[in-house]
């Protein structure tokens, strides 16, 4: 368990809360679930970049495609418009669409199956794990048909899924596809190689949601690959599915990031390993707050993997009850997600609408996310931490 911050991360925190111009808290203000970070540095690139007068199709989003690619350890990068975004043109880019079905997990937010929907493929809804609440590597391989094109497999608040479900997809000649957008700098060991999230499947989605881990000012995705044909029309699937002569290839849309959020973009990447080690430590840290209470339970995270830490969410019996506790101590917590995704309206003629996923529909209104976003302040997580230990 990490005791204390190191002296760096200490520092950085101190430089941080000096150049982030955020107003001095009292113990007792309301703690949020998120707090989008905004420093000065970022402040200096969005107005030099608005000053350039060169608003879109600029440096800035080549240099950040270029270092975040860098970062995930991959060939290819682009960065779009949000993360629903990147998940439509992934699909588009397997060339996924009428006809084909598409295994998702059930237990993720509703733009994991839309997306599928949008494009005109079918989702296959799954079922998750007990332990880590990802997609069930073996209700996939039972869901597999002669339409499968793909898997979505996502990264659910921060934890790398299974690698056993990038064995299956080889061994069934199914593409998958990395939904990475509550991942940023998670990692995982596969057979003995340290695999950041965004390298783990055949193509990856980011979003930069204020959210998230990192943000870009606003909404943003990123798509990443190591697969030389998909990345040759990554870029061009995001902008009208046109050439360098300007012709339009295949049917794409206007899905590009603009230069300012690029701009902000890069130097949030600049912060992201610094920003991951204080998520990581206040997990520690709420963990051992939580003991051995029979009442809450930490959540587990995937043996020799490092969790991102995007929600930290606790299981509790009671949501309804822990939430209004958190709420008389002036701490934000909510449950993710309520509704699978199956069961939602919009997907009330699919065949699996009245289907029972026995793991899902046990746990999605018992798991509820505290505060554990990197904007914390000591005192914050102390607050946090305590009012953990002492549910009752």
């Amino acid at each position: 368990m990490v005791e204390v911050l190191n002296s760096t991360t200490r520092r950085w925190l101190k430089a941080y809360a000096l150049e982030g111009r955020r107003p001095r808290r009292v113990m007792d203000e309301r703690i949020p679930l998120a707090r989008p970070s905004w420093t000065e540095g970022m402040r200096n690139a969005a107005i030099a970049t608005l000053d350039s007068g060169q608003w879109v199709k600029g440096p800035h989003g080549r240099a950040f495609a270029q270092e975040f690619a860098e970062y995930c350890h991959v060939s290819y990068a682009a960065p779009c418009n949000s993360g629903s975004g990147a998940l439509i043109a992934a699909l588009r880019l397997l060339d996924i669409g009428i006809g084909d079905e598409v295994i998702v997990p059930s237990l993720t937010f509703i733009a994991t199956a839309t997306s599928v929907s949008m494009v005109g493929a079918t989702p296959i809804f799954a079922d998750v794990d007990s332990n880590y609440w990802c997609i069930d590597v073996e209700d996939v391989r039972k869901r597999i048909t002669e339409k499968t094109k793909a898997v979505i497999g996502v990264h659910l608040f921060g934890q790398t899924y299974d690698p056993a479900l990038i064995e299956l997809c080889k061994k069934n000649g199914i593409s998958l596809i990395e939904d990475a957008a509550q991942a940023h700098g998670a990692c995982v060991l596969i057979n003995g190689e340290r695999r950041i999230a965004g390298s783990l499947g055949d193509i990856a989605c980011f979003s930069f949601f204020p959210s998230k881990n990192m943000a870009v000012g606003g909404e943003g995705g990123m798509i990443t690959t190591n697969d030389e044909t998909i990345g040759g029309r990554m870029k061009s699937i995001i902008n009208h599915g046109r050439n360098g002569a300007l012709q339009s290839q295949e049917v794409g849309t206007n899905m590009r990031m603009s230069e300012v959020f690029a701009a902000i973009g890069r130097k949030q990447l600049e912060h992201l390993d610094q920003w991951l080690q204080i998520r990581r430590y206040a997990a520690e840290q709420y963990a051992a707050a939580i003991g051995s209470n029979p009442l809450i339970s930490a959540p587990s995270s995937f043996p020799d993997s490092e969790h991102g830490w995007h929600q930290y969410c606790v299981k509790v019996e009671d949501s309804e009850h822990f939430i209004e506790y958190m709420s008389q101590k002036n701490i934000d917590a909510r449950v993710f997600y309520s509704t699978p995704c199956h069961k939602h309206p919009v997907y009330a003629t699919h065949p699996q609408y009245n289907e029972t996923l026995s793991v899902t529909e046990s746990i999605c209104t018992q798991i509820v996310a505290v505060p554990i976003h990197h904007g914390l302040t000591n005192e914050e997580r102390t607050r946090v931490a305590s009012a953990l230990k002492n549910y009752a």
